[in-house]
């Protein structure tokens, strides 16, 4: 008879995830957004973001490298003939020259891994802009 009642709790633990599974998602996103600011002397994002010192990275995730038409890319990044996922945008972060040899990149505040995964997550997240190729 025991069994018969811990069958309905050993259920509730199968349906339902624990609310916080989510929290590390959430977490890496805002990590991801802090570690932005490291970006955002060259980078723009969000509504009304341009393309300046440095291509707007909206949508960055699905668009094929070097292909906003409102930046001078270097000729290296124009060849590089891939679209960005999450994970080459990560390896991108952690070394530029190793992914895109001869790319303009300059980017001196080397951060940890778990740093470039959560600002890689988080700039997937970013919606395309209005003229940003695929």
């Amino acid at each position: 008879m025991r069994a018969w009642l811990l069958l309905p709790l050993a259920l509730l633990f199968v349906a339902a995830p624990p609310r916080a599974a989510a929290a590390p998602q959430s977490d890496a996103l805002e990590a991801g957004r802090k570690a932005f600011k490291r970006c955002a002397s060259c980078h723009q994002v969000g509504p009304g973001a341009r393309s300046q010192f440095a291509p707007h990275l909206n949508g960055i995730v699905g668009r094929r490298a070097g292909a906003l038409p409102d930046f001078a890319y270097s000729p290296a990044m124009k060849r590089a003939g891939f679209v960005w996922t999450e994970a080459r945008l990560r390896a991108f972060l952690a070394d530029p020259d190793k992914i895109v040899p001869g790319n303009k990149m300059r980017f001196w505040n080397i951060m940890g891994e778990r740093q470039v995964g959560d600002l890689a997550a988080y700039l997937a997240t970013l919606p395309p802009a209005g003229d940003a190729r695929r």
